[in-house]
């Protein structure tokens, strides 16, 4: 059973999606205050933004998980989160209809980790932490991917917001024919990906794991990040900065106490790499796109 809501007076606003626009209607956790765009209509139906406290998240009532989740990190935001204590409390989030939501019980004995995209280690306040645990800032995820790399990343990029403001969009990837669903409801991902934008730099770049047990990441391109997601996270850049790659810091595992295996490490001493255009990579959404066909004839 769910805990008590701490927070009663709390209102989010819930907007439903049009196909040809990327509302903001909380600018402040985007970069210039423009939301990330889905790059195919068939992305489109049954979405819904939440504007949290201290993120943003466009959901699918199809896949049952966020299909991005955008954030606004700062030094200072990165020094209150260092004070705020964990408080775990997963809950369905009321914000959703029924029919469109993960439930607590769609993760019983399945086998996955609850896995946040949002992180609840970047929550500078109880409200925010609340917010954090909502199934709709979560995915499917590999325990072990999601306990050990994943959170390295997630540490590696709330360290780098300690020096430099960064502007973050964090999502699930589905490849391949043969996904899978828990309880036949909620998609797990294939991958899952991390990017990152140094206004200062002007330069960003994508943190990419596939969603299982391992240490293997890679470093991509925004722009190799839509062309296998389907989604734009940073729609004002221009396209030269989207194929750049900006040198983001590689992941400490704890578990092994060094660096997690990077399967194409930009060098150490640039601030950003060019990276060319590579049509044939050119796969977005993947599988997704037929699973959304399939889940959308059994609702």
């Amino acid at each position: 059973m769910r805990l008590p809501n701490p927070f009663p007076a709390l209102v989010l606003l819930v907007l439903l999606v049009a196909p040809d626009a990327a509302v903001a209607a909380c600018p402040q956790h985007f970069f210039s205050g423009t939301a990330p765009a889905l790059a195919n209509p068939k992305l489109t139906p049954r979405t819904r933004q939440i504007c949290y406290t201290e993120f943003a998240l466009l959901h699918s009532g199809l896949t049952r998980t966020p299909l991005w989740v955008a954030e606004h990190l700062t030094p200072r935001r990165a020094s209150g989160a260092r004070a705020l204590n964990r408080v775990n409390n997963f809950h369905t989030d009321p914000n959703l209809p029924p029919d469109e939501r993960a439930e607590l019980s769609d993760y019983v004995r399945s086998g996955f980790d609850r896995g946040h995209m949002a992180p609840a280690g970047d929550m500078t306040t109880p409200q925010g932490m609340d917010e954090s645990f909502s199934l709709a800032n979560m995915v499917p995820q590999n325990s072990d991917n999601n306990r050990n790399l994943w959170e390295s990343i997630e540490r590696a990029v709330r360290d780098y917001s300690e020096r430099q403001e960064i502007y973050v969009v964090t999502g699930p990837i589905f490849q391949g024919e043969n996904l899978q669903a828990l309880k036949g409801r909620v998609l797990v991902p294939t991958h899952i990906a991390k990017a990152v934008y140094d206004p200062r730099l002007n330069a960003g770049a994508a943190y990419l794991t596939p969603n299982q047990e391992g240490n293997e990441y890679r470093i991509i391109s925004l722009a190799e990040l839509q062309q296998l997601s389907g989604i734009d996270p940073f729609p004002q850049l221009s396209p030269d900065i989207k194929q750049t790659i900006l040198n983001l810091p590689h992941p400490q595992l704890r578990r092994s106490k060094g660096p997690g295996r990077n399967t194409r490490r930009p060098p150490p001493q640039a601030d950003v790499q060019q990276q060319p255009s590579d049509p044939s990579q050119d796969r977005f959404v993947g599988g997704i796109l037929e699973a959304i066909d399939q889940f959308g004839r059994n609702p």
